[in-house]
């Protein structure tokens, strides 16, 4: 492997590729964190590492993209504390946001889980957009745990998903739902997930023939720690709705314990604010459950209007649109033949999700290409997407 000339404790002879996708998810934002449903796809956008393993426990890998090096070993990685001391003496966690920052909380991950990683060299490509919401950093996360595992002991796939997360959230420092790393993980072509996130119960849903996935990026670009912040904000806003129906209601644990009924009903007990991004949270988890029973049926119309509501209620009651992905919609649903069009992912840019037929695919793309960077002097790409298998071997 010409990244590494020097392993010398490489066994040269020995050189693997592994893989895992990028995600969509069909409807379902903003749920995954307060124990909700949500709707997911893994996608034909894949990372790879070529892997050569080692006999020690040291792990170098290269980014093909960016030419980024990472190097540790593994018995040495640290979750501790990162940050400084907070006003009240404790720690505020400066979350890790390097490239290699995702491999290393992965293997400090494995190895806490007390699983059999090894070193290895590694050289990444990844075909996943790095700032477009489309799981990058799930992706290169359980690549590189099929690369540090390498087949010694096979881990399903909802464990590894959840190995994931726990590296995002203990070693990364960041707060996030399982979604990502769950659809990278336990994919399946021509398959969506309905994925409980409190319980991790799942099925697979057929995706309707005839219909293609449409990822569209808006190509409008974010300041992460405003980003970041509007993120946890968010997740305040839901806690507390939580905490104050929790004195009324001492069951509620989350937002997914409530219905449109329950909540309307105790509306009174939440602040304006609390009250919407609860009433879209709710609502969402009832969209998901609708839309499910939409593709078991092959009703299109209905998909099309779940996927707008969802939409109008990430614009208004969530407040995570914005004027791209407006714009993106907008411009995708007057187009013939496209059975339903929404934002997706955590939103102020990244991309909407289209349901196209595939007769229409090739107008619906000059319409974007054409139309929208007019009315948004932004360019965007357009990505037509299979669903695939879960990470795996390449």
């Amino acid at each position: 492997m010409a990244a590494f000339p020097d392993a010398m404790d490489s066994d040269e002879s020995a050189i693997s590729l592994v893989r895992a996708p990028g995600r969509v998810n069909l409807i379902g934002d903003h749920t995954d964190y307060n124990d909700g449903l949500v709707l997911p796809a893994a996608i034909g956008l894949d990372t790879w590492i070529a892997v050569r393993r080692r006999r020690d426990g040291l792990v170098r890998v290269e980014s093909l993209q960016s030419g980024e090096r990472t190097e540790f070993w593994i018995d040495e990685l640290d979750a501790g504390p990162a940050g400084p001391a907070g006003p009240a003496g404790g720690i505020v966690r400066t979350p890790r946001t390097g490239w290699g920052d995702h491999v290393a909380g992965m293997a400090w991950s494995l190895r806490e889980a007390a699983l059999p990683v090894r070193g290895f060299d590694g050289v990444v490509d990844s075909a996943v957009p790095r700032d477009a919401g489309l799981a990058w950093a799930a992706a290169l996360e359980l690549a590189s745990a099929r690369a540090l595992l390498a087949g010694e002991r096979p881990v399903a796939a909802p464990s590894l998903a959840a190995l994931a997360q726990r590296a995002e959230r203990d070693y990364l420092g960041v707060e996030g739902g399982i979604v990502d790393q769950f659809a990278s993980a336990a994919g399946r072509a021509g398959r969506a997930i309905l994925l409980d996130c409190r319980s991790l119960e799942s099925r697979y849903v057929a995706l309707p023939a005839g219909v293609s996935i449409v990822v569209c990026d808006t190509g409008a670009s974010a300041d992460p720690g405003e980003h970041a912040a509007v993120f946890r904000e968010r997740r305040a806003e839901c806690g507390r709705a939580v905490a104050l129906l929790a004195e009324e209601m001492p069951a509620v644990a989350s937002l997914r314990d409530l219905d449109a009924a329950t909540l309307l009903r105790n509306r009174h007990l939440l602040s304006e604010t609390e009250a919407r991004r609860a009433e879209h949270v709710v609502s969402e988890n009832e969209r998901v459950v609708a839309a499910v029973a939409a593709l078991d049926a092959g009703d299109l119309d209905e998909l099309g209007r779940l996927f707008a509501a969802s939409h109008e209620s990430l614009r208004t009651l969530y407040e995570v649109s914005s004027r791209a992905l407006d714009a993106m919609v907008a411009l995708a649903r007057a187009v013939p033949g496209v059975v339903a069009a929404r934002m997706t992912g955590a939103g102020f840019g990244g991309c909407t999700v289209n349901l196209v037929r595939d007769a229409a695919v090739p107008a619906f793309e000059r319409a974007i290409v054409t139309k929208y960077p007019r009315r948004t002097g932004l360019t965007p790409r357009v990505y037509v997407v299979s669903t695939v298998d879960g990470a795996g071997p390449a």
